[in-house]
């Protein structure tokens, strides 16, 4: 192979509201985590075992703007990026280090509204059918040749 690959693709719910960053000449960075979940049942005791990871994403300009827009906490999002480290000096003068996801691809799977709103179930009365539709049916249960 020739060439090497950095892509991310997340599917998850957002922890916390979008953080805004505005500069001038209109650019923006928008800033949040989302949270993936993996589920197993732990052999020895049978229990039911939920690990969450946690991963900052990073949206630019347009997108960024669009995210703040529409999104809120909690809601599910797929997500398709690549992995970028930075780093940076503390005030304390010790080099820290964070793992971002710096998202140029995004797809609103549900709000946190449609995750808690119950279906609406749809109610049928029965009708008595029509003069027309009983002659049909009495027309179908005529013995028929064929």
């Amino acid at each position: 192979m020739a060439g090497t690959v950095n892509k991310v693709i997340l599917i998850g719910h957002l922890g916390d509201e979008v953080k805004m960053h505005y500069f001038e000449g209109g650019n923006a960075i928008g800033r949040f985590p989302i949270a993936t979940n993996e589920s197993y049942t732990n052999k020895q005791t049978g229990e039911k075992v939920t690990t969450t990871e946690w991963h900052n994403i990073v949206v630019r300009n347009k997108l960024a703007e669009i995210c703040e827009k529409y999104l809120n906490k909690g809601d599910k999002i797929y997500c398709e990026g690549r992995i970028k480290t930075r780093q940076w000096e503390g005030e304390d003068g010790v080099k820290r280090y964070t793992t971002e996801i710096h998202a140029i691809d995004m797809t609103f799977l549900t709000t946190k509204n449609e995750l808690n709103t119950p279906p609406k179930p749809t109610e049928k009365k029965p009708t008595e059918p029509t003069s027309k539709e009983q002659s049909i049916n009495d027309a179908a249960d005529d013995d028929l040749p064929f």
